[in-house]
C-alpha cells in the first residue's frame, strides 16, 4: 500500500532543494517580461529547470512556438495523467501586474516535487506551458489542437491580493476589435464632403452607455479607442475600438455579445460609416467550474501549510481566464494564493511590485506543494479521481460543462 504522507513529505523536500532555482526563475521572468505568444525567453528557463529535474520535454507543443509539455512517468495507459499547468505571459507596458511569473514558479516546482515520487505512484505526470492567458486564448488553442487529449484532470494556481481562495467563478468573455471606414475631407472647407469614421466609434460609446443601464450587475463591457484620426482638421476615414465584453456565464454573455453587435451596426447605420468587427476565435473565454473534490483537497493541503484559504463570497470581484475553457472539458481546479498582506488591485504596478517581494514567493512556494500534494493525492487514491469525474459529468448532463465531444465556442 502507497503510504501517501511518506510520499508527500518527499515531493515537500524535493521542493526545498529547488527553491533558490525556482524563486530565481520567478525573478528572471519578472524582469524580462514578454506578451502572448512572445513568451520565447520564460519558456527557456522554465523548461530548462524542468529538463533538469529529468522532464522528457517538448518544445513547441502541438505546434504552438512559445507552449511546452514536459513528461514523466509510465507514458499513456500506464494510469491517470494528471496535468500541473504554468502561465508566463506579461501584460502590455505594465510587465507582470497579473503575477503570472509566480504561476511559472509554482507550476514547475508542483511538477518537480511530483516527479521526484513518481515512480511510487504510477500513471503520467504532464507539466505543461500555457501561453498567452492574457487574451490570447493559450488553452484555447491548446485544445483545439488536442494539447490535453490524454488529460485526466489539470490544475493551476493564482496569485491573489490578500486573500487565499481554494476556488471562485470567472467571467465568460470575448475580445472584439470593431473597425469604423468613413471619407476623409478638409474638416473646415468641405466638411460636408466627409463621413467621420470617429463618429461611428463615439456613437458606439453611447450607444454602449445607454445598454448597461438593462444588463445584470454581472456584465462588463469595456473599451478604448485605438484609433480616431491624425489632424483635428482631417474628418478621419477610419477609427478602430477595441472592446471586451463579459458575464457570469457564456450563455447571457453571448446574449451581451449579440447586443453589443446590435449597438456597434447601429452606431455606423447612424452615422453613414460602414462598420467591421472582428471577435478572434481564441478570445472566447469560458467562466470557471472548478472541481469541488480537487478543490478542497489543495485547501485541506494549504490548511496544514498554515494557510488555510477563505471562503469564496458570491460577490466575489473575478476577471475572465482561459482556464475557464478548459474546465468544459475535464475536471481542474484554478486556486488562488494571497501575495500581500493589503488588498492590492490586480492589473497594477502595485501588484506588479507585489509580485516579486519575498513574501509571495514565500507563499507562491506553499501554494506550489499543495499543488504537488494534490497531483499526489490524484494518482494514489483512484476514489478521487473517480469523485472528480463523477461531479464532472453531473454537471455535463445538467448543461453546465460541455465535455471533450463539444467544439469550442466562438461567437
Amino acid at each position: 500500500m502507497v503510504d501517501v504522507a511518506a510520499l508527500g513529505a518527499r515531493a515537500l523536500r524535493a521542493i526545498d532543494t529547488r527553491a533558490e532555482d525556482l524563486v530565481a526563475l520567478s525573478r528572471a521572468i519578472h524582469a524580462d517580461p514578454e506578451v502572448a505568444y512572445q513568451e520565447h525567453r520564460a519558456a527557456a528557463r522554465i523548461t530548462d529547470l524542468l529538463e533538469r529535474a529529468g522532464f522528457a520535454v517538448t518544445h513547441g507543443y502541438v505546434g504552438i512556438e512559445t507552449a511546452y509539455r514536459g513528461d514523466a512517468g509510465g507514458g499513456k495507459g500506464a494510469g491517470p495523467t494528471v496535468a500541473i499547468l504554468a502561465e508566463y505571459d506579461a501584460l502590455n507596458e505594465i510587465g507582470h501586474a497579473c503575477g503570472h511569473n509566480l504561476m511559472a514558479l509554482m507550476g514547475t516546482a508542483a511538477a518537480i516535487g511530483v516527479k521526484a515520487v513518481l515512480a511510487e505512484l504510477g500513471g503520467h505526470l504532464a507539466a505543461i506551458g500555457t501561453p498567452a492567458e492574457e487574451g490570447g486564448g493559450g488553452k484555447v488553442a491548446l485544445i483545439k489542437r488536442g494539447g490535453f487529449g490524454d488529460v485526466d484532470a489539470a490544475m493551476l494556481v493564482h496569485p491573489n491580493a490578500s486573500r487565499t481562495l481554494a476556488g471562485r467563478h470567472s467571467l465568460a468573455a470575448n475580445r472584439v476589435m470593431v473597425e469604423y471606414f468613413g471619407k476623409a475631407a478638409h474638416g473646415a472647407s468641405q466638411p460636408d464632403q466627409g463621413i467621420n469614421a470617429l463618429d461611428g466609434a463615439l456613437q458606439l460609446f453611447n450607444a454602449i452607455n445607454a445598454m448597461r443601464q438593462q444588463l445584470r450587475p454581472d456584465a462588463r463591457v469595456m473599451g478604448i479607442i485605438t484609433a480616431g484620426g491624425s489632424a483635428p482638421n482631417v474628418i478621419p476615414d477610419y477609427a478602430q475600438a477595441r472592446f471586451s465584453v463579459r458575464a457570469l456565464d457564456r450563455r447571457y454573455q453571448r446574449e451581451v455579445l449579440g447586443r453589443f453587435v446590435a449597438c456597434a451596426e447601429g452606431a455606423a447605420q447612424a452615422t453613414g460609416t460602414t462598420v467591421k468587427l472582428t471577435i478572434p476565435e481564441e478570445s472566447g473565454y469560458d467562466n470557471m467550474v472548478f472541481s469541488t473534490p480537487l478543490a478542497e483537497r489543495w485547501a485541506a493541503h494549504m490548511t496544514a501549510l498554515g494557510q488555510p484559504p477563505y471562503e469564496a463570497k458570491d460577490d466575489e470581484r473575478v476577471g475572465s481566464t482561459d482556464m475557464g475553457n478548459l474546465m468544459q472539458i475535464l475536471p481542474a481546479i484554478h486556486p488562488y494564493v494571497a501575495i500581500a498582506n493589503d488588498d492590492v488591485p490586480g492589473h497594477s504596478v502595485a501588484f506588479r511590485e507585489a509580485a516579486c517581494t519575498d513574501l509571495a514567493h514565500e507563499r507562491a512556494l506553499l501554494a506550489a506543494k499543495a499543488m504537488a500534494l494534490t497531483a499526489i493525492d490524484l494518482l494514489a487514491r483512484p476514489e478521487l479521481l473517480q469523485r472528480a469525474r463523477a461531479e464532472f459529468e453531473e454537471r455535463r448532463a445538467q448543461g453546465i460543462v460541455s465535455g471533450r465531444a463539444a467544439t469550442v465556442v466562438t461567437s
